[in-house]
């Protein structure tokens, strides 16, 4: 047997032959266990819950409901559908594999439409209304932050795909997340910045509203200063916004030699056209946020030869990539982004967790979340760290035609 979704307790499960994907949900049946409140941990965190939150009921139900909440309309919508199509995917093969406690898979999939407020909204419906066993979600870091205090005063296990700011987690211990957090991505940003590309000194254009954004440009600049390196130039914009000629302006009069630009595609990609407009021809750089088949839509020309930082290339050669990449296109007709792939591992480190409870105790299955170590996710092995955030590499990657060609991993 294969050892795969081993915890730090030692308990590893066997789950087939070999860590082919499809192998690492098809695992060994354990014992059908009725539902439960559980006896293991209390909810706890000191951030404010929204009316109508409280501790969800027993679960009870003949197959294993999952909630699922992302932005299916609005600017980042193909945030939302990547982590659906991924997210399907991960259940499909675990259900074909024999599901998980003797039980098929569901998902109830709530769309937030990119706002934090309706993102609170549906996971209260989910929780409160359909007493689903666990949640898979948010994107965005923050409509996380909206809607996991919901799930933490609840007691119901919340595992975010790609919300990095590091303040999600801090909400209690019932809030996970299966990607590296703004500092770590940040500090190598302003590495990459500095050493690779040369800079020495920088301008940084951040979305004040986005707390993905306003973390990711602090941790940029306070590693690139302690590097030697000079930011010149900062200036901030509003998720929404459309004109940015003012802010690249101001940019352009410090003369940097590179433009930290950690926001959303929509936003990053209108942004590059313009300051291409300016004569700017600095090297513009970016976070995971840049991530989307529509930043070359959008930006077209003006994004060649960008950089962000993200969770996975997918001309990686390493098997469970190809094998995840190549069965993604034969179902969907498409390369699977980052959110999809890390929508993926997050939804079979769930499924995986609720198989090594054994039950549908929702405390136990959060206890095994919080046990996870060396799992076999195709955006790198996943340990959970005692703050419940993802141990795992980043890569970096260049825009090159239509595709985001990998150019380097950094360990953290």
């Amino acid at each position: 047997m294969i050892k795969t979704g081993t915890t730090k307790r030692g308990r590893w499960w066997g789950l087939g032959c070999s860590l082919i994907v499809v192998a690492a949900l098809g695992g060994c049946k354990q014992p059908e266990t009725s539902g439960g409140t559980g006896t293991g941990s209390t909810p706890t965190g000191n951030h404010p819950v929204a009316s109508g939150a409280g501790h969800a009921k027993p679960y009870e139900g003949s197959d294993i409901l999952l909630g699922e909440y992302g932005s299916l309309t609005g600017t980042t919508a193909t945030f939302g559908t990547s982590s659906r199509d991924g997210i399907k995917m991960a259940v499909d093969e675990a259900n074909k594999a024999g599901g998980v406690l003797g039980k098929q898979i569901r998902i109830q999939l709530e769309n937030d439409a990119g706002s934090p407020e309706q993102a609170a909204t549906v996971v209260k419906k989910l929780i409160n209304q359909n007493n689903v066993l666990a949640v898979l979600g948010e994107v965005a870091s923050s409509r996380s932050l909206a809607a996991a205090p919901i799930c933490q005063a609840a007691g119901v296990p919340m595992i975010s795909p790609t919300s990095t700011n590091p303040k999600v987690t801090q909400i209690g211990d019932y809030i996970f997340r299966t990607c590296f957090i703004d500092p770590f991505q940040g500090t190598v940003n302003a590495r990459f910045a500095h050493k690779d590309l040369k800079s020495k000194t920088a301008a940084v254009l951040t979305d004040v509203k986005n707390d993905y954004s306003v973390g990711l440009s602090k941790f940029f600049i306070e590693e690139f200063k302690k590097l030697g390196g000079k930011v010149v130039t900062e200036e901030s914009y509003k998720e929404g916004d459309t004109d940015f000629r003012a802010q690249l302006s101001n940019i352009k009069g410090g003369k940097p030699d590179v433009i930290f630009i950690p926001g959303y595609y929509t936003e990053v990609g209108a942004i590059a056209k313009q300051a291409r407009a300016l004569g700017m021809r600095q090297p513009l750089l970016g976070g995971d946020g840049w991530d989307s088949p529509k930043l070359t839509e959008i930006g077209g020309d003006a994004v060649q030869g960008t950089y962000f930082s993200t969770h996975y290339a997918p001309q990686s050669k390493d098997p469970r990539v190809v094998k995840f990449v190549g069965d993604f296109k034969k179902r969907y007709n498409k390369v699977p982004d980052a959110l999809a792939a890390v929508a993926y591992d997050a939804a079979r480190l769930m499924i995986d967790a609720i198989k090594r409870a054994g039950s549908t105790d929702r405390a136990k299955i959060r206890d095994e979340i919080a046990a996870t170590e060396n799992f076999p996710g195709v955006t790198g092995n996943i340990t959970i760290d005692k703050d419940r955030n993802a141990v795992k590499p980043l890569v970096i990657v260049q825009v090159q035609g239509d595709e985001f060609v990998y150019k380097t991993t950094v360990k953290p």
